[in-house]
């Protein structure tokens, strides 16, 4: 109210008072961030085909989302808030370096429809968009997606990359196992020098190790994303695979290995993480990265495939609206007996 005096005027508004400058658009330019030294490291060891195979997936979820995504508030596309970008930069860097464009370009597309639009767009998805559309690809292109390519050095295309739609390229000079395939199927031990700096064979964005914890401490710093998630993966698995590695060291891999080998790192960092699938009670992101962490080591260790990060963040997805109601705090008050 005022008066005509000319004091102040009361101005009654309803809670909440506080207000963040966070908004969708600048959380997705805040992981895309994170993601740059992934990116640069992906280049340096894989080559140029990084840029091509993430650019394809990119491509992929964006034109998903151009076509049909919902407009938000005042007409604008829901393309504007870099969700559907992020999701194909996501995806790209789960593939090998020398898969077809148009393969990744189809697994964004899906990524997109099934992992986000078909759930009512973002934040009504129950599963990651990234690891739908990896989940797809798997499915349907299982050979081209666990072909391997040896590091090639910062210039390197595949002929694969550049194959015709449904048409089978001529294979690539140089391919080979990862660490885990060796490590399972050969029990052969890779070094940790290796697996620290990324100079190994694997998806383009999940070798360097030194490079995703670069971004995870931007992210971190950033607030973008529950630490508790990440550090409750890497504790469940550095103690599950520690006490198999006491076992028999020859079969199972050290706490190290199983830290810094294949999509752990990659996939608790920036997957895991998702705001959207994961739980937001404190409490309950610990059980969430704990069940991660559980699953990650069975399946790679007794499963068919010897990894397991991406069907381990699916299954602890569908898990997760449970977690949250168990885990979520009570309210004050709430629940008291009458006297």
């Amino acid at each position: 109210m005022s008066s005509t005096t000319g004091a102040p005027r009361l101005l009654v508004q309803t809670a909440p008072f506080l207000r963040h400058g966070v908004t969708t658009p600048r959380l997705m330019v805040d992981v895309l961030l994170g993601l740059a030294p992934v990116m640069v490291a992906s280049i340096l060891i894989f080559g140029l085909s990084a840029i091509l195979v993430t650019a394809a997936a990119a491509a992929g979820a964006m034109f998903m989302e151009a076509v049909l995504g919902r407009s938000g508030p005042g007409g604008r596309s829901s393309l504007r808030d870099g969700s559907a970008a992020l999701t194909g930069v996501l995806l790209g860097l789960t593939l090998p370096p020398g898969f077809p464009m148009w393969m990744a370009f189809l697994g964004g597309v899906a990524g997109i429809g099934l992992g986000k639009l078909i759930w009512g767009g973002l934040g009504h998805n129950l599963f990651n968009p990234a690891l739908v559309g990896r989940a797809f690809l798997q499915a349907a292109f299982p050979i081209g997606i666990t072909t391997w390519s040896a590091p090639a050095g910062p210039l390197a295309v595949r002929a694969s990359n550049l194959a015709w739609p449904f048409m089978q390229a001529a294979p690539d000079a140089v391919t080979t196992a990862t660490p885990l395939g060796l490590l399972k199927f050969s029990q052969e031990h890779t070094g940790a020098m290796g697996l620290f700096l990324g100079n190994v064979s694997g998806s383009l964005g999940e070798t360097s190790a030194l490079a995703i914890l670069l971004g995870g401490l931007w992210l971190a710093a950033r607030r973008t994303f529950d630490w508790r998630i990440p550090v409750s993966i890497f504790v469940t698995v550095g103690a599950f695979a520690g006490i198999l590695h006491l076992v028999d060291p020859i079969r199972y891999g050290s706490a190290f290995f199983m830290l810094f080998s294949g999509g752990l790192m990659f996939g608790a960092v920036y997957m895991a993480t998702d705001p959207v699938t994961s739980p937001l009670a404190p409490k309950g992101a610990m059980f969430f990265g704990a069940g991660v962490g559980v699953l990650v080591v069975l399946i790679r260790v007794w499963g068919g495939l010897p990894e397991g990060v991406m069907y381990a963040i699916l299954l602890m997805n569908a898990v997760s609206p449970m977690i949250e109601r168990a885990t979520q705090q009570r309210a004050f008050g709430h629940g008291r007996r009458r006297s």
